[in-house]
């Protein structure tokens, strides 16, 4: 568990949340094979999407400067 310092620098400056569901298009693959979207210019890698895909994401885990997330199907 993070101090709650740390939290609350991230919650800060970010704009995902983990758990929350947020639409976004997949710009481009990044170098591990994830596809990558922009949600208020903050990165998000999402496995098994592809470049131009418009999805429904749900964030997993947040880091500092990016975050990762999972296709929700519907």
């Amino acid at each position: 568990m993070m101090p709650e310092s740390e939290r609350g620098f991230r919650h800060a400056t970010c704009p995902v949340e983990e758990g929350k569901v947020y639409e976004a298009r997949i710009e481009d693959i990044g170098r591990e094979g994830d596809g990558f979207a922009r949600i208020q210019n903050f990165v998000v890698f999402v496995p098994g999407t592809n470049a131009g895909d418009q999805v429904k994401v749900r964030i997993t885990r947040v880091l500092r400067r990016m975050a990762f997330g999972e296709v929700v199907k519907e």
